[in-house]
Parts: C-alpha cells; structure tokens; sequence
C-alpha cells in the first residue's frame, strides 16, 4: 500500500483544465518535489490536496483512505498539514499563540471548558501544558526564541515564513505540503530552511511534498521530481534525470531554467 498517492487526478475551472489526469506516488519519509512553470497546476494539485478544492476526477489516497470530498479540517486531522505561497498566519497575534492555533485539532477541551467543572478545568490545564510543551520543542528547532513573544506583525518576513512552518509542524504532519517555503528569504534564510526540512524529513519522519522555485534547492534535498507543464506531467525520477530531461528543459526556457 502507498503511503501517499494522488490517482488520475483531474479539475478544471470554468472549461479551463487546469490539471489534467495527474498521478504520483510518494514513500514514507521522503521529500517529493513539484515543480512546473507558473501556472501549470502545482499550487491547484496542493489545494485539492489539502481539500480547498475538489477534483473532477481522481483520487487522494493516503495511508488506504481517499482524501477526496473531506473538509479541510478532516484532511488535517488525517496527519496533511501546509504553509501557502502567501502567508496565512495572525498577525496581531504572538509567535507563541500562532503555534498553539497549530494544536487545535489535537485539543479535546474547548476554551471555556472548564467553567463549571473542577474536573474539566484540570484536564483542560493539563491538555494546555502538554501543547505548550510541543510548542516549546518546535520554537527550539526552528530558532524562534529570540522572538517566541513578539506579535507575527512585527517580525520580518523570512522569520513569518519559519513561523508559518512551525505551525504546520504543530499539527503533528504525517504528510507536510510546502508551497514555496523559500520565497522571500535570503540566502542566509534559504540555506538554514534546507537544513531544517532535512531535518523534519528525518527528526520528525515526515513525508513532505516541495513546491519550490529555487533549483538549488530541490536539487539539493529532493528524493523525487515531478515535472509538470500546463496541468500535465512531464517527467517524474531522480533529480538529475529530471533536470536534465528535454521536455523539462523546454518547459523552462524564458525562465533561466529556474522552476
């Protein structure tokens, strides 16, 4: 059985096909790379992923159970988790309390909980420890410290970015969809995000699944590429097999071969 896969997957948007009869499959633990021109269906593949759209056709299959037509709440609480092309975070809210939003569907009290009952006020007491101490872990990993009490306003962009990743990770992941994790961050920021999924693909044990228009990057910790142009497959194997496949190299002509 596939840990995940995406099956003959397929949706348009008013006639438009915007994927068309896409398939994959993706080992556990391992880093499986999208990459494509802009506009060829890679962030369209993580929202039907994630179930903000659903597809026309296909299937999304993970660990043996179809993905497709649950909420997004129900995906999450299936183990897929993401961070966006555009950041979605609160921003007149901490780091801390970002991170804590991240724990949301491993909390079994409410926030009023409580209220009337001693019994439910210490669970929920110990349920809140608990998560501030996953919380805590994620903060040390990604280097927030420094800014763990600050409002996400206030920091600066490649810091909402970790922030973001963060509250992914808060969830818990089995499976972690990354939609241009590095856009935006310098170079100092990008070489540190490298080290860093590594170590959520190995610390961690998370399947992750990379959309990314830095090269150097996917070339540098994909396990798997797949090449998409105009909600099609083009290729899908080993990274250097993929870079340097024909079609892959004309699908990003005009684009200084960056994907």
């Amino acid at each position: 059985m596939d840990h995940f896969a995406v099956e003959h997957l397929g949706i348009s948007f008013g006639g438009l096909r915007a994927v068309h009869d896409v398939s994959f499959s993706v080992e556990k633990n391992s880093i499986f790379s999208i990459i494509g021109p802009n506009g060829s269906g890679k962030t369209t593949i993580f929202n039907m992923i994630s179930g903000i759209y659903k597809p026309n056709s296909g299937r999304i299959v993970c660990e043996g159970e179809d993905l497709v037509g649950l909420s997004p709440d129900r995906i999450a609480r299936r183990g897929v988790a993401r961070t966006f092309q555009n950041i979605e975070l609160f921003s007149n809210a901490t780091v801390m309390d970002n991170l804590l939003l991240g724990r949301h569907i491993h909390m079994r009290t409410g926030v009023f909980s409580g209220a009337f009952l001693w019994g439910r006020r210490s669970q929920a007491a110990q349920e809140e420890i608990a998560n501030r101490e996953i919380v805590e872990k994620i903060i040390d990993f990604l280097d927030l410290q420094s800014v763990r009490d600050q409002y996400v306003a206030a920091l600066p962009y490649g810091k909402r970015k970790l922030v973001e990743l963060g509250r992914a990770l808060a969830l818990e992941p089995k499976i972690l969809l990354l939609d241009e994790p590095s856009a935006g961050m310098n170079t100092e920021e990008k070489q540190d995000l490298n080290i860093w999924i590594k170590d959520i693909q190995t610390d961690y044990g998370v399947t992750i699944l990379l959309i990314e228009h830095d090269m150097n990057m996917i070339m540098g910790i994909s396990d798997r590429i797949f090449a998409m142009s105009q909600g099609e497959k083009i290729v899908e194997g080993l990274p250097q097999a993929v870079q340097s496949h024909p079609e892959v190299i004309r699908a990003y002509l005009g684009e200084e071969y960056r994907c």
